[in-house]
């Protein structure tokens, strides 16, 4: 069949009217023979195998040196031309890093201490396992809430309120220390002390969120173990920036009531951003004067600040630790104004030193939080793997995304023996390593030990911040993602599809949850593909003077048309979704339905049988015929099949059925421009068959000489008979 049909292709080029010799050597020159396969598909099985199987000194070097890149570029490192810039921008980062992370643990459901921790662990585990020289690892305030709504669904299961009780009486640290974490049963009474002296609310919590971690990082270490990475490729930016602007929604819901210092429930589940807000709004006038004061003067020193640094950026070396600032001057201000004792404000508590010995994950939670750590895991990976490659290609270097997938894994797995969450690139802290000179993976190193001397020394001090100021910190760096509705005009005239898909992403995440928003996203985004390929463009071309080139009669001026060809693009695959559209809209180009004009003539056949056997019998006269068929206007019709990337069996029973139908109308059609994958399908669809003449060119110029020529030669013959 394959031979077969390269026989009527080479037809289609050789067996053309009379022309000149150097035309013909021209179209002989096009003749393209297939390449025969020189390896069955077992040989090629069982030398992949071996080579795989196969264990030899030099593979296991470059094996290992593949999956700890720290082995390679660590010996390379240039002490005199890196380390400044990595020293200072890891610095930097950790200024920046340690008020974000005791603020995201808020968000995350957690103590600050467990922020702190996350991000001392990711640095130093990225450092081991990452490619990409410049990205930040670490707490991501988006993944943050996504954890701290299944940590609020698992406490509210296991019979714990909500809310915190006083800080000097929360001892999830010392649960830690001094006991063994045992879950309270989820049948049990709530108010059945004997488990909760095991293990308070604070400890329970972070059992959930580490278990969650473990699960989205072992997902993530599995995608780039089977490198099923291009799930990402369904995360356009589009869906992903509305996903994250829907959530900062959610976010800045969640951190309201801290603001007021309100002591109302953490609402979770479909609606919980309608629900808080009504809560608040319920409890509005239990205000707390003092948290509320000291959240205005934040927000008049933090925004104005973060402006500044974003406008001065290519002047600053370093930008401006302002969040550090408030903190530090903030937990002054509440320690001697006594701000807890004497207003009630609610303040972050006793925060250890040290560390705590490791411990794994609580395996009996699995089964609750191994759905919900899927999109967790695929927005982290989706995340990293974008930053990674965004700024590698920035700065002329390469990234191995697979590995990118293994790093932010055990950026996941290790770090949840250790009592951590969830953690993934984050642009906004990327983007000031890059400007502040980061060289290579030392400045994540950098940035863990400094976070090592908070923990070590400096967190205890914490003990009088208020909560108020964390929520503002939090609020302010949601800056970036409220932004993007500036963006929209732009986007708007870019693609409107893409704007669609924005508001939609958003809409849903903000207004139903994270999980239903992202998973929204996803199916609007897939919708929106197979509704632009059911409904494609579909023009009729013409011929560009003095060249060889064709286009769009609508989208350009001065264009030719060819008597008596016709010449139909059809933008996209042709498969069984958009079978019956490829037909309608070229009857609709052309003018010519093939079944209409049969059907006509079969009308009038039958109209001239009737007069002719009315005439015969002598009873009447002679009626002329009123219908009359009109001339088509054109005996050629040229797919140019540039823009069809695959064909289905649809697709190829289309095309069967419109040259038959517009062969019995004497139109001839020519394909045009087919890419190899379409020419193999059309043999292997058996499109090509003894006895029908489907000719295939390589160029829409080639189609409408042969046209032109053929109907001129068969002019010729016709006149000599």
């Amino acid at each position: 069949m394959a031979a077969m049909a390269e026989f009527n292709y080479v037809n289609s080029l050789t067996e053309m009217p009379e022309r000149d010799d150097a035309e013909r050597s021209l179209h002989h020159a096009m003749f393209l023979e297939p390449q025969e396969k020189k390896r069955s598909m077992k040989a090629l099985v069982v030398k992949q195998a071996k080579k795989t199987c196969s264990c030899t000194p030099a593979k296991v070097k470059d094996y290992v040196f593949s999956f700890f890149p720290v082995f390679q570029w660590l010996p390379k490192y240039k002490l005199r031309e890196y380390l400044l810039g990595d020293i200072m921008s890891g610095v930097i980062v950790a200024v920046l890093l340690v008020p974000q992370s005791i603020a995201y643990s808020l968000l995350a459901g957690q103590e600050p201490i467990y922020g702190l921790y996350t991000s001392f662990f990711a640095g130093i585990i990225y450092f081991i396992f990452g490619t990409s020289r410049h990205i930040s690892v670490g707490i991501f305030g988006v993944l943050c809430l996504m954890v701290g709504q299944v940590v609020d669904r698992e406490i509210q299961r296991a019979g714990y309120d909500l809310e915190p009780a006083d800080p000097d009486v929360l001892r999830g640290t010392a649960a830690y220390l001094n006991t063994t974490i045992v879950p309270v049963n989820q049948t049990l009474p709530v108010n059945q002390t004997s488990q909760k002296s095991l293990c308070d609310k604070s400890c329970y919590a972070i059992s959930v969120g580490a278990t969650m971690t473990f699960i989205a990082g072992v997902y993530q270490v599995a995608m780039g173990f089977f490198q099923v990475g291009f799930v990402s490729v369904y995360l356009s930016d589009s869906l992903l920036s509305g996903f994250v602007t829907g959530a900062s929604f959610t976010i800045l819901t969640s951190q309201a009531k801290y603001l007021l210092g309100l002591d109302i429930p953490r609402s979770s589940g479909i609606g919980s951003l309608i629900s808080t807000w009504v809560n608040i709004f319920r409890n509005i006038h239990k205000t707390n004067i003092c948290d509320l004061i000291t959240s205005l003067l934040c927000f008049l020193v933090l925004i104005p600040t973060k402006e500044l640094n974003e406008h001065f950026k290519s002047r600053l070396k370093a930008p401006i630790p302002v969040e550090l600032v408030v903190i530090v001057v903030a937990t002054l201000a509440s320690h001697f104004g006594k701000l807890r004792e004497t207003y009630g404000s609610s303040v972050a508590g006793r925060i250890p030193t040290g560390f705590l010995p490791p411990r794994p994950p609580d395996w009996n939670l699995i089964p609750n939080v191994a759905l919900d750590a899927i999109p967790i895991a695929i927005i982290g990976f989706a995340i990293t793997v974008s930053l990674s490659e965004m700024f590698a290609k920035k700065h002329g270097y390469s990234v191995k995304a697979n590995q990118e997938m293994y790093a932010i894994g055990f950026c996941n797995i290790i770090p949840s023996f250790f009592y951590c969450f969830t953690t993934s690139a984050a642009l906004a802290k990327t983007l000031v390593k890059e400007s502040t000179g980061c060289r290579t993976q030392m400045s994540g190193m950098v940035t863990s030990l400094v976070i090592l001397l908070v923990l070590l020394v400096i967190a205890p001090l914490f003990y009088s911040l208020q909560k108020c100021v964390l929520a503002v910190i939090t609020i302010v760096n949601l800056r970036g993602a409220l932004q993007k509705f500036r963006d929209l005009p732009k986007m708007w005239h870019l693609s409107r599809v893409d704007t669609v898909i924005w508001l939609v992403t958003m809409a849903a995440s903000a207004f139903i949850s994270t999980e239903i928003g992202l998973l929204v996203g996803v199916c609007f985004s897939m919708l929106c593909v197979i509704f632009r390929t059911q409904r494609p463009e579909a023009p009729l071309l013409g011929w560009v003077a003095e060249s060889e080139t064709y286009e769009s009669l609508s989208a350009y001026k001065n264009l030719q048309t060819k008597p008596g060809v016709v010449v139909f693009r059809f933008e996209a695959p042709l498969y069984y979704i958009n079978k019956e559209c490829f037909k309608s809209t070229l009857y609709k180009q052309t003018g010519v339905n093939p079944a209409w004009v049969k059907a006509a003539k079969k009308k009038a056949a039958k109209r001239m049988l009737k007069e002719k056997e009315v005439d015969s019998g002598g009873n009447q006269t002679s009626i002329s015929m009123d219908f009359v068929s009109e001339p088509l206007g054109f005996h050629t019709i040229v797919i140019d099949c540039c823009a069809v990337q695959f064909l289905d069996t649809a697709g190829i029973r289309t095309l069967k059925e419109v040259c038959k139908d517009y062969g019995e109308i004497d139109v001839q059609v020519l394909l045009a421009q087919c890419n190899p994958s379409v020419r193999s399908s059309l043999i292997r669809g058996e499109f090509f068959k003894e006895g029908e003449d489907h000719l295939l060119f390589h160029s829409v110029h080639q189609a409408v000489d042969f046209a032109l020529g053929a109907q001129g030669h068969h002019g010729t013959n016709a006149s000599k008979n």
